[in-house]
């Protein structure tokens, strides 16, 4: 799991923009780290998990080729 180590005033919707180039995943990193889940602006040098994702992507696959 990639780790992320804050820098003065990170925020979780900041490092979840780091990441993952959008703010709505910062729920994923709150929900790796329950022990800073009270902290809202963070100091520097704390390390962070940073879980990856794993993005769905919609495909029109033809009936004959869709699995099931």
């Amino acid at each position: 799991m990639p780790k992320c180590i804050t820098t003065q005033g990170d925020t979780w919707d900041v490092i979840s923009l780091k990441f993952y180039k959008d703010e709505k995943y910062m729920h994923l990193i709150l929900e790796v780290n329950p022990k800073y889940n009270d902290v809202v602006i963070f100091p520097a040098n704390i390390v962070l998990n940073v879980p990856d994702i794993v993005q769905k992507t919609k495909t029109k696959l033809p009936v004959w080729r869709k699995d099931g």
